[in-house]
């Protein structure tokens, strides 16, 4: 070691020493920089960077050694062979391109490690090859040890610089390259020059042909200034390289993290960078992901060993959250080549929101979307498991099918969001009184059904009935439409009523018909002569439906007289049905029944047309009155009705007529009240029909104006032999005469009751001592009168004719 720091403190130029180290630095921080260059060039260009590294490398070992040379003063005449001296330099560089090729080997990875000690091999190559070009008056000696150890400290540096130089994108390693390399030229150089030692001979002469030392340092400079450029142009071209690679991986990145759908890159199972909807999908940082195993996110070993064996398909699996949660996602694996290798880019598709539409879908597909109850399909599967069951098992079960009574009135009144939440009320109360083993669905509209598996009496399902019935009777904390809903309900019980599915649900449905047609808010069994009856009712109710469409309707008119002058002031229009086969059905009997399946408001308009298409038509202007139905009452369309009748009839407004008993008030007043407005509006005359039989109040009267009371004859009857009946008719005569309100009487039959009405002041009278209701021509001369009209004695003897 002392003889080496001899040979370079006193046999060598510092300055020149030190040109020599920073020349070695810079050829050695160009041939790293190029090398790595080559490594991410094309396969096409990569031979050519290489080609360049390599040239730049040689020139740079032997740039440094001829450099140090000169600086060398052995004290004697020398010169340089010129062969030798280019031998020397197509030694470095051919020996540094094998080195740099053997470490640019791909999956190699004793390559790096190869490759830098055959560079290091070169410069001992070069070197020594420079020393036999050396020539000099004189003999050199060598020291056999510093020799070897010369030959090692390059081999063993330079097998360090490569691999460092090449580790990582990180500039210290690209630096400790540059480092360990040019620690390799000049501990290789300055030890091997410590081991010569010159005896002068004088009769040793140097050849003509040598290179004179000037002309060796001229060459030098060259090449010196030639690996200058070199090296500024190898950097120049690697940070330009850095920032387009720094500016394409921010345009990835940007494009990764602007995906929905996550992304990871794996070089094996191991992550090598993930996009933002990744890390949050996870519930982690990009950063704090990079270098984990796939393992740890998605655990199932089967999906990830399909994942890899289909590249390009999907593949469904659980993603593990940072809280342990699992996440349902589907993969599709795709190979790319990434920063010059292998690698595979995973997208992670979150799965969530589809399989919770999917789960919804099901649900959807088994209950029903307004109540949550299970819908018809789930209730006939279940019904039919349990009638199997009570088949083989000897037990029985009930099907109890209830409906809501007067539910289309609430959905008239208050409109259908009222009627839906009546709809969730019902299903959630009845829901909370029963137990685990039945079951409550809604089969459609206000229709729901009971299944009572496992029933060891019929009492039960009675019971069962009033539970529900009380469940769902109006009390104090109801809204006003819950209030108007009550149920009714039909019992079956299998295997007594039927043994399978179809027959028991309409078995319970007959047993529900009959609970409706005998009061409503009440249970009823099945019965089997219940079947023909309730049969016999829908056969009406079809019936009904096409009987304005058949012609069977006709008006008959009963004449209402003036009780002082005993003139005919008016008729009321009354609707008779005559069944093509049943003959005359009486409107006691299909009334209610039009009015409950909503058939009153086509029947209802046909009768309002053609009772003002007919008053329109008699030359005497006597007035129609016609019976209005509660159900028309809340039809919206019921005014514009009257409007567009009376437009097209012609009849004019006061001689009009509608009569409404005060039941139709009781439901909703303000909205009546405004509807009966609006129509005497029009011109409209309004009556309050069967006064005293329902629920009569004094402040109907005042919040509405009526323009005429009718007496219901109930009361009229019994006048002569009833004082009570007397005092009632005699009050609501006073009470007209009050309110400046006229009277008609119904149901005057005898001479008597006439004589009583008379006596106290009634204004008009109806019934069959009047005239009985018969079709318009019967009264001809009253509706049509010649040119002059009618004397009372012929009105007399004509309605006596009628009667």
């Amino acid at each position: 070691m002392f003889k080496v720091y001899n040979c370079i403190a006193t046999a060598h130029d510092l300055w020149l020493v030190g040109l020599a180290a920073v020349i070695c630095t810079l050829a050695s921080l160009a041939a790293i920089g190029l090398l790595r260059h080559a490594r991410h060039a094309t396969r096409q260009m990569r031979p050519v960077w290489l080609a360049i590294s390599a040239i730049s490398t040689g020139f740079g070992i032997w740039s440094t050694h001829f450099i140090a040379m000169l600086a060398y003063s052995p004290g004697i005449p020398s010169a340089y062979n010129i062969a030798l001296t280019g031998l020397s330099l197509a030694a470095a560089i051919l020996l540094t391109a094998a080195g740099l090729a053997m470490s640019m080997q791909p999956k190699w990875r004793l390559g790096p490690w190869l490759g830098g000690a055959v560079v290091g091999g070169g410069i001992a190559t070069m070197h020594y090859l420079g020393m036999a070009a050396f020539q000099i008056g004189g003999v050199i000696l060598w020291d056999s040890t510093l020799v070897a150890a010369s030959i090692l400290l390059g081999t063993l540096i330079g097998a360090a610089a490569l691999p460092a130089g090449l580790r990582g994108d990180s500039q210290r390693w690209r630096i400790a390259g540059a480092v360990l390399l040019t620690l390799a030229i000049c501990s290789h150089h300055f030890t091997a020059m410590g081991a010569v030692a010159i005896i002068p001979d004088p009769t040793v002469t140097i050849p003509q042909s040598a290179i004179p030392t000037t002309w060796l340092a001229i060459g030098v400079a060259v090449s010196s200034f030639t690996i200058i450029l070199l090296a500024i142009g190898a950097a120049a071209l690697d940070i330009h390289d850095q920032r387009r690679s720094m500016l394409e991986a921010e345009r990835m990145r940007g494009l990764a993290n602007a995906a929905v759908e996550g992304l990871l890159v794996c070089d094996g199972d191991v992550a090598v960078t993930v996009n933002t909807s990744f890390a949050q999908l996870v519930g982690s940082t990009s950063d704090k992901l990079i270098g984990t195993n796939l393992q740890s996110y998605i655990p199932d070993a089967g999906a990830r060993a399909k994942l890899f064996a289909a590249p390009n398909q999907p593949v469904e699996a659980d993603l593990r959250h940072a809280d342990g949660s699992m996440i349902p996602v589907e993969l599709i694996l795709r190979p790319i080549d990434f920063a010059g290798q292998a690698h595979h880019v995973i997208a992670v598709r979150n799965l969530q929101a589809r399989k919770k539409a999917e789960q919804h879908i099901r649900y959807l597909a088994h209950h029903d979307a307004l109540t949550s109850l299970p819908n018809r399909g789930t209730f006939h599967a279940r019904l039919d498991h349990e009638i199997a069951a009570t088949m083989a098992g000897g037990q029985k079960c009930a099907v109890l099918c209830f409906d809501l009574d007067r539910f289309k009135e609430v959905n008239d009144l208050f409109g259908h969001a009222a009627g839906d939440k009546v709809l969730q009320t019902v299903a959630s109360r009845v829901t909370a009184i029963l137990d685990k083993t039945c079951m409550v669905a809604r089969l459609g509209g206000d229709e729901f059904a009971v299944l009572v598996p496992g029933l060891s009496n019929p009492a039960t399902a009675g019971r069962l009935a009033e539970r529900i019935i009380e469940a769902l009777r109006s009390d104090g904390d109801k809204s006003e439409s819950e209030n108007m809903t009550s149920c009714s309900i039909g019992i079956a019980i299998c295997p007594d009523d039927a043994d399978n599915r179809e027959t028991l649900l309409t078995h319970a449905d007959t047993a529900l018909y009959r609970a409706k047609m005998e009061g409503r808010a009440t249970y009823r069994f099945f019965e089997a002569k219940m079947g023909a009856e309730v049969h016999d009712r829908r056969v009406l109710e079809h019936d009904l439906r096409q009987a304005v469409s058949r012609g069977e309707f006709n008006l008959v008119y009963q004449p209402q007289q003036d009780i002082q002058s005993r003139t005919v002031v008016g008729f009321e229009a009354l609707l008779r049905w005559n069944h093509r086969t049943r003959g005359s059905i009486s409107p006691a009997i299909f009334i209610p029944i039009a009015e409950e399946t909503g058939a009153i408001l086509g029947i209802g308009e046909w009768v309002l047309r053609e009772a003002c298409k007919q008053a329109a038509s008699w030359p005497q202007p006597l007035t129609i009155a016609v019976n209005v139905s509660a159900v028309q009452i809340y039809n919206e369309n019921f005014v514009q009705l009257v409007h567009e009748v009376l437009l097209e009839t012609g009849l004019a407004p006061g001689r009009l007529e509608l009569e409404i008993t005060e039941t139709a008030l009781v439901r909703d007043l303000n909205r009546a009240l405004t509807t009966l407005r609006r129509i005497k509006a029009l011109g409209v005359h309004i009556a309050m029909d069967d006064f005293g039989t329902g629920y009569s109040s004094l402040s109907n009267l005042r919040a509405f104006p009526f323009d005429k009371i009718k007496i219901d004859g109930s009361f009229i009857k019994s006048v002569n032999t009833n004082e009570q009946a007397a005092t009632i008719v005699r009050a609501v005569l006073g009470l007209g005469r009050g309110l400046g309100l006229p009277v008609l009487a119904e149901g005057v039959e005898t001479p008597a009751e006439l004589a009583f009405l008379q006596s106290e002041l009634c204004n008009e009278v109806q019934g069959y001592l009047v005239g009985r209701p018969a079709a318009i021509g019967t009264f001809a001369t009253l509706t049509h009168p010649e040119s002059r009209p009618a004397t009372g004695e012929e009105i007399r003897v004509l309605l006596a004719q009628s009667a």
